[in-house]
């Protein structure tokens, strides 16, 4: 008989309805929304198929519990009273990752570890009959959350965060992460009809992240996952369904419109070979070029970017002249939409444009905006009265 489980996804701040959309989107029903993360409900089927299939997740937690704790003690009891014997086997090697404290009487992140790990062996002593565990079995690393003194446990299903598709093994000096870009795109209407052009491509993040979409293929199809080892917990067979409705999914000869500019050549070679890797090569035309020599021919594309936003100080005084160059190229292109990530507080300005949306993104620490300048959209086919309407998310 299949288990019931609450997960736990972690993403980015600012970003929890795209995930939200994602998680309904694979038939799962939503049990909490909170900042930077959201609570599903799921059996051992759904632990592999989000860590396989959700684009914006930073990782799936398996929740084990949530108690109130002002104290050490109350802490101690807490922990002890989660049945760990149901999840976690007598060799298997278990921790507290991380612990984060919020708004919390209790806030030193390894006392929080020290006194948990202790709370967890007493429990599993009096339930496996031993005084001293091996752990040289699977990993079970916890990630603990306290906020407003509730403490929220989950076991780690995914390893390595979920950002790390396996493809990206070259990076620009100032990367987006995978899931980030994934998340940006998925808060525009692009779809695989329409153009993408991204001028600042790095090490092409942005287009390899869209081809995927595009050709339907799963953003874990090529990495494993801690959970793949526990076998009593989640069944391999499951694993192997997933990943076989993961390839039976994939498009491969979809036509599409992607390229991504960069006028460091070095990193569009890096571009090419991360798309490679990914599998989307045949999809993305990369080049060397700079943002100057933006244009296309074609109506109703999308730029998506994360253009520089002066991380060193002796970078700050070109930003002008470069927004400048963004916007007017923007303005040369017809009835285009752009979309921009950015920390630059004058970016509008330097644009010549108010952006008719604008986002507040936490990526990572660094607070930035998502700059949405909304270009019409392409007329029905077939439709004879044809009104221009503005693209909307």
């Amino acid at each position: 008989m299949k288990r019931t489980f609450e997960l736990i996804a972690p993403c980015h701040f600012g970003l929890e309805a795209v995930l939200k959309k994602e998680i309904l989107d694979l038939g799962y029903e939503i049990s909490l929304v909170e900042d930077g993360r959201v609570t599903f409900i799921g059996d051992e089927e759904a632990v592999c198929r989000a860590n396989v299939f959700l684009r914006t997740a930073e990782r799936v937690l398996l929740k084990v519990g949530s108690f109130e704790a002002r104290t050490f003690e109350e802490l101690f009891q807490g922990t002890r009273e989660i049945p760990w014997e149901e999840y976690i086997p007598q060799d298997g090697k278990f921790w507290v990752a991380k612990a984060s404290s919020i708004k919390s009487k209790l806030f030193s992140p390894s006392d929080i570890q020290s006194i948990m790990k202790k709370a967890m062996v007493e429990r599993m002593k009096g339930h496996y009959n031993v005084t001293w565990f091996p752990e040289d079995g699977a990993s079970f690393p916890l990630r603990v959350f306290l906020y407003k003194d509730v403490v929220t446990v989950g076991i780690d299903t995914s390893g390595d965060s979920l950002h790390k598709r396996g493809y990206r093994t070259l990076t620009a000096k100032a990367p987006i992460t995978e899931t980030l870009a994934a998340a940006l795109i998925l808060l525009t209407p692009w779809n695989r009809d329409r153009i993408l052009v991204d001028p600042f491509c790095g090490s092409g993040t942005f287009p390899i992240e869209a081809a995927m979409m595009a050709a339907n293929m799963a953003p874990g199809m090529n990495r494993s996952f801690l959970a793949e080892d526990w076998k009593g917990l989640v069944p391999r067979k499951f694993w192997y369904e997933v990943m076989d409705e993961a390839n039976d999914l994939v498009e491969q000869d979809v036509k599409v419109d992607i390229q991504g500019y960069d006028i460091d050549g070095d990193i569009v070679k890096a571009a090419r070979a991360n798309a490679a890797q990914a599998g989307v090569d045949h999809m993305i035309h990369f080049q060397e070029r700079p943002v100057s020599a933006l244009s296309h021919p074609k109506k109703y594309g999308f730029v998506i970017s994360n253009p520089p936003y002066g991380e060193r100080l002796e970078d700050k005084a070109s930003l002008p002249a470069l927004y400048r160059e963004i916007g007017e190229r923007y303005r040369a292109l017809d009835a285009w939409s752009m979309y921009l990530i950015t920390s630059y507080e004058d970016a509008e300005k330097y644009i010549g444009r108010k952006a008719d949306k604008n986002r507040k993104i936490y990526n990572g620490m660094l607070k930035t905006y998502f700059y949405q300048f909304m270009g019409p959209r392409p007329p029905r086919r077939n439709q004879e009265n044809r009104t221009i309407e503005t693209e909307t998310e």
